[in-house]
């Protein structure tokens, strides 16, 4: 009975150092979970240069590092291009579009005021006594700190994502490694299937922000909307955001119609949805053969869970992060533990 007593009590400071190392841990994580997220962004952003390296090397004589080197001048060159012939009229559009969206939202209260239902709900029980505290500028207006944070973390991503994918192999070795022998076979083919399917999923995210895009300042265009080319790119760019995105897109070109007249805000509003609907049943089907198909309602979530605790940046990257956990709980757990391997292989094709 005496020997049985240090013997739980071993056990009992075992467990109560391990819970505490759990926790540490726990914490720990949590404090450089922004990091974490950094270090996500610059392994798909070192997924999309090396498989576009990849590319040049399948088809010219290059080796994979001019080839990467060539990738990233190719992109800093098609930017400049961009910015030099189009980016003074963008420029000037989104200025217009920085000074029209707080005098268009002023029409907007205005005209909701003018009516009963829209006095209420401007300043009824919704939003209470004192009516809803909108202000625009304060919404959209950055400081300088918030630029300067955002340039320093798009330079380490960017110098981060450039050394994962000129050696790749390293740091997958090194992955490998913290995985005992028997099981670091099965590790490789689960990296190489997040690695291809977060491949499948940018190419086919950018040729949907593309297409909306293009179809929106042309739809604008036609209509005879204000700024149509930079409010083309908003609806492109915000399209990176799943089911969210369109309506974020969608409420500055609306809004800023409405200064025009409430029927073209009704015919703006109305090309979005053609093109939101086009995307959902044409577009998108089309892409998803070809690449990366997730369930919307866990899409859905993930999006309003990340940007809930992580912002914008949690937004971002919420969709890729959900690729990557049915991915591992399919390989890992579905197929690896349940020895089911009859499950729609969608996600990981």
């Amino acid at each position: 009975m005496s020997q049985s007593k240090p013997l739980v009590h071993r056990r009992a400071f075992a467990t109560a150092m391990a819970i505490l190392f759990v926790t540490v841990l726990t914490l720990a994580a949590w404090q450089l979970v922004f990091v974490m997220m950094l270090t996500f962004a610059a392994i798909l952003l070192a997924i999309l240069l090396r498989h576009s390296a990849q590319l040049v090397v399948k088809y010219t004589p290059l080796k994979i590092g001019a080839a990467m080197l060539l990738v990233i001048l190719l992109f800093l060159a098609l930017v400049a291009v961009f910015f030099w012939f189009a980016g003074p009229r963008i420029g000037s559009e989104a200025g217009q579009v920085w000074q029209a969206l707080p005098d268009a939202w002023d029409e907007v209260v205005n005209a909701l005021e003018a009516e009963s239902w829209g006095s209420y709900l401007l300043n009824g029980e919704m939003f209470g006594n004192d009516g809803p505290d909108i202000n625009l500028v304060g919404m959209l207006q950055g400081t300088v700190s918030t630029t300067f944070g955002i340039v320093v973390n798009l330079v380490i991503v960017v110098t981060v994502a450039i050394y994962l994918a000129l050696d790749p192999r390293l740091y997958r070795a090194g992955v490998q490694h913290l995985f005992p022998k028997r099981h670091r076979e099965r590790s490789g083919e689960v990296l190489e299937a997040l690695g291809r399917g977060l491949w499948n999923w940018m190419l086919g995210q950018a040729i949907d922000m593309f297409a909306v895009g293009i179809l929106i300042a042309l739809g604008l265009w036609l209509l005879g909307a204000p700024l149509p080319i930079s409010l083309g790119v908003i609806a492109g760019v915000t399209n990176f955001i799943p089911y969210v995105g369109p309506f974020i897109g969608a409420a500055p070109a609306i809004i800023i119609a409405f200064s025009g007249s409430p029927e073209l805000a009704l015919w703006t509003a109305g090309i979005f949805l053609i093109v939101q609907q086009l995307d959902a049943h044409v577009l998108m089907p089309i892409i998803q053969k070809r690449a990366t198909s997730m369930p919307p309602a866990l899409t859905i979530l993930i999006v309003v869970v990340a940007g809930s605790f992580f912002g914008l940046l949690g937004v971002l990257l919420a969709t890729p992060f959900l690729l990557v956990i049915l991915t591992l709980v399919q390989m890992l757990y579905v197929e690896g533990g349940l020895k089911d391997y009859d499950v729609d292989e969608g996600v990981v094709s």
